[in-house]
């Protein structure tokens, strides 16, 4: 099965209570095939970074199943 990884923004009163306290108005999400994957990231290099940790994961899962 072919997943997808995308990272979205969300604006305004999409960000969660805790960044708005922070003074964000803008946060990023990792989505796996269109569902959000763990937290919201005050910036977009994080959730790149946490995107690329879930190719690594799903890449070696189905390099698992091929053997």
């Amino acid at each position: 099965m072919q997943c997808r990884v995308d990272v979205a923004v969300m604006i305004g009163s999409g960000v969660p209570a805790g960044l708005r306290a922070r003074g964000q108005s803008v946060c990023w999400v990792v989505l796996l095939n269109g569902e959000r994957r763990g937290t919201a990231f005050a910036s977009r290099g994080e959730a790149e970074e946490c995107r690329a940790a879930w190719l690594e994961q799903l890449n070696i899962e189905s390099g698992d199943r091929l053997h």
